[in-house]
């Protein structure tokens, strides 16, 4: 991937796409494509293989695609489910048909069996049943994991990469409550507790289960690294995580300290607390000589202060 390598970058303004765009940028590479939603519905299959014969990239990052919480996941499935093949298929067909060079598809933890072994290694996929509040949105994950290997071992190629983050928070991330993860639920939830004087709050279940987090600047940075050394990739899926998780009330905790909020942090153990832990075993991409760069506490500070930056607005 050249500096002046035409380079696709497909949902440019969301969580992952934006510290792409940043990342990419910061390194030189200036011929980059974008699209809105408005401009390209990747949906629409007619659109898309226009779109790929006229511009004709040659590294793609498909970040595009319908992401939500438990809430939304267990509202829309449906939806959830046609967004995410809908894109993954359009875009995949096209970036063979055109001669695309190498493309990076996003996995998602989902993907892996609700009661799996801790760490979770790439080769659990399938091995059990997965969570049902994302099932839908699980299933079109894993149909483009199964895609992009199916495509490499047809075509005898090594076009399209695989990364599977664990959960992802930053800048442009979604913080609407209904539809949000939990981390950037949190940073709501302690702002505005602070913002509007509560001197306590109360959060959903125990606080129990464990997490990992990963900061989309070094999912960014994985990214990058992966295209540049895709001769060294096997024609599987790549873990991207930490290697740390922590329990829900230990980020509340940090979350707390990094937003300001002094009063106290109460747990409705009534809520459900869902899947106990979920820490992937990312040795197989480490190595390859790539780590991640982020302190949860760094990254944290940044989110929150883009986060209030945009509320001012």
């Amino acid at each position: 991937m050249n500096k002046d390598s035409k380079i696709y970058l497909a949902g440019h303004t969301g969580l992952l796409g934006s510290a792409l765009l940043k990342r990419l940028k910061s390194e030189g590479y200036s011929n980059i494509v974008m699209r809105t939603h408005t401009e390209l519905d990747l949906t629409r299959q007619e659109s898309v293989d226009e779109f790929f014969k006229n511009e004709q990239p040659e590294y793609v990052f498909l970040c595009a695609g319908l992401t939500g919480g438990i809430i939304a996941n267990k509202t829309y499935p449906a939806t959830f489910m046609h967004t995410n093949i809908a894109i993954q298929d359009n875009v995949f067909e096209a970036v063979q048909k055109y001669g695309v060079q190498h493309l990076v598809f996003y996995g998602s933890s989902c993907v892996y069996p609700k009661n799996c072994p801790q760490p979770i290694k790439e080769e659990y996929l399938l091995t059990g049943e997965i969570e049902e509040t994302s099932e839908a949105y699980a299933a079109a994950k894993i149909a483009g994991i199964i895609a992009c290997k199916s495509y490499n071992n047809q075509y005898k190629t090594n076009r399209f990469i695989v990364l599977i983050p664990n959960s992802m928070y930053g800048p442009n991330d979604n913080f609407d409550l209904e539809n949000s993860h939990v981390l950037s639920a949190l940073i709501r939830r302690f702002y505005e507790a602070k913002t509007e004087g509560r001197n306590r709050i109360t959060l959903w279940g125990s606080g129990n289960p464990r997490r990992e987090f990963m900061f989309s600047d070094d999912v960014a940075d994985a990214s990058v690294f992966a295209m540049k050394n895709v001769e060294r990739l096997q024609n599987t899926h790549y873990n991207i995580g930490t290697g740390i998780d922590y329990s829900i009330k230990e980020l509340a905790e940090i979350i707390a300290k990094v937003v300001g909020f002094k009063g106290k942090i109460e747990w409705d153990t009534t809520r459900p607390d869902g899947i106990q832990r979920k820490l992937l075993d990312s040795s197989r991409f480490y190595s390859l000589e790539w780590k991640p760069f982020t302190a949860i506490k760094d990254g944290l500070k940044i989110t929150y202060e883009w986060f209030k930056n945009i509320q001012k607005q």
